[in-house]
């Protein structure tokens, strides 16, 4: 039997490290469910979450029958200012480059002036992050509330922080109750999004003797539930999902999971109807309901470096456990696919402005060094005076040849807000919580496939300012 050659992988299927990780040290791997292991139909999960917080806040006898939904309207990444009603996107270093308030875009030197001495920090109670898909039925009701906020229609408000606990009361409600999943159970090929390709991806981690865990927030009937119907029909005759995993943890309350000695219990019987309290090693084939990182650390006898935790969520499933435990870390984004090929569908593109841009700072630079002889000369030169006006004119033709195709790389992937992982020329802020967080980040688990359980992932060498001339 001939041995397979490596699978060619298509660009926006890659696995990318930003530090260095060799898998076959890794002894166990947990995944988070919603949005890694399994993915949504975007428009209708976040559209449903959507409906049900309105009415949730429609039962404060606010006039929210009007409120639409349009997840194109917003990108993961962006910051809720919740001092001043705003919306903003800003670089790496926490620079505002583009802000909303309500529904319209502020105006560049309104915004200039407001974001002046700002600094957007995540560690100040002002600034929310948009970490995950779940945020943008958040984004979408917080734009339109503050525009009925400013008009004082909404009663029992005082503040846009007000606002924004408001919006989080109605969408933890919308869950809470189970609403929104029984809908989602009731019709699941409307929801979900499948990936035939991910049982196999988890069976060669197990063939390379990789303990699998599950690790969620959801409880156990919805998981049960939703796992059965995406994952049983991809296993092999006569296994099902609960074959695929050592531990399942549901209700695990993450981030708190990996940062607090939470209570563990056992769950006894299919309907949740009896759990006891759960004390000793944590069983293979089980479930369990709450717990603690640490529990998980001690039951597999394993050091921090050994484990993988794999999720969706920046904060929840990769910061705190980075920050914390030092586990290894591997961010899930499904929205990488259609950057990278916005990105190469704008290579040619990109190419020609990379040239011009090194044309504008040659240009720019010879117009400052004339400038400053003419300050030096003292006297009016009538070369020097021309070839200062050749040069500015050129800059000037240049700059409109700029301006569209600057804007139109400013625009990729979404016309407001632009590139995720880019804001402007800089990284953007998340990019660079990607960056600290996430050891390795690809967008979507069945990735894992092309690298195996085997991989050796090397993070590129990173390229400083002063690199350039070099090359």
């Amino acid at each position: 039997m001939p041995i397979p050659e490596p699978e060619a992988v298509s660009p926006r299927r890659g696995v990318f490290a930003n530090r260095t990780l060799n898998l076959r040290s890794v002894r166990a791997i947990g995944y988070d469910m919603d949005y890694t292991l399994l993915h949504y139909e975007v428009d209708e999960w976040e559209g449903a979450a959507f409906r049900h917080a309105r009415a949730q806040l429609a039962g404060r006898g606010w006039p929210v029958e009007s409120l639409v939904f349009d997840a194109s309207a917003f990108t993961l990444g962006l910051v809720f200012d919740v001092e001043l009603g705003n919306l903003v996107k800003s670089t790496r270093f926490g620079y505002v480059v583009r802000s909303q308030h309500g529904s319209g875009l502020l105006p560049f030197d309104v915004q200039r002036q407001v974001y002046a001495e700002t600094v957007v920090d995540l560690a100040e109670d002002r600034f929310e992050f948009m970490n995950t898909m779940f945020e943008l039925s958040r984004a979408s009701l917080w734009t339109q509330l503050v525009d009925l906020l400013d008009t004082n229609q909404l009663t029992g408000i005082r503040s846009y922080r007000d606002l924004y606990e408001a919006i989080d009361d109605a969408l933890n409600e919308s869950h809470i109750a189970g609403a929104l999943k029984a809908e989602i159970l009731a019709d699941p090929d409307r929801f979900l999004d499948p990936d035939p390709e991910i049982v196999q991806t988890l069976q060669d981690q197990r063939l390379a003797g990789k303990q699998l865990l599950l690790i969620t927030n959801s409880e156990w009937s919805y998981t049960r539930d939703i796992m059965a119907y995406a994952f049983d029909p991809h296993c092999p005759p006569g296994t099902t999902w609960r074959d695929l995993f050592d531990i399942v943890i549901v209700s695990a309350a993450k981030p708190r999971f990996f940062a607090e000695r939470q209570p563990l219990y056992r769950v006894v019987d299919e309907d949740l109807s009896l759990m006891l309290p759960h004390r000793g090693p944590l069983e293979r084939g089980h479930v369990y309901f709450g717990g603690n990182a640490r529990l998980v650390e001690e039951a597999l006898d394993l050091q921090s470096a050994q484990l993988l935790y794999v999720g969706d969520h920046l904060f929840g499933d990769v910061h705190v456990t980075k920050d914390l435990l030092r586990w290894r870390t591997m961010l899930i984004s499904r929205e990488l696919e259609s950057e990278i090929a916005d990105a190469g569908a704008f290579a040619d593109e990109e190419a020609r402005l990379v040239e011009m841009m090194r044309e504008k700072v040659a240009l720019d630079r010879r117009q400052a060094q004339l400038r400053l002889e003419r300050a030096r000369r003292g006297t009016r030169d009538p070369e020097l005076a021309a070839e200062l006006d050749r040069v500015t004119a050129a800059a000037g033709r240049l700059d409109e040849r700029l301006a569209p195709m600057a804007k139109a790389a400013a625009e990729l992937g979404n016309p407001i807000w632009g590139p995720l992982m880019r804001a402007g020329n800089d990284k953007s802020l998340f990019a660079r919580q990607v960056e600290r967080y996430a050891d390795v980040y690809t967008s979507r688990v069945s990735n894992l496939r092309f690298e195996t359980p085997y991989a050796y992932l090397r993070a590129a060498r990173g390229n400083l300012p002063h690199d350039q001339p070099l090359h």
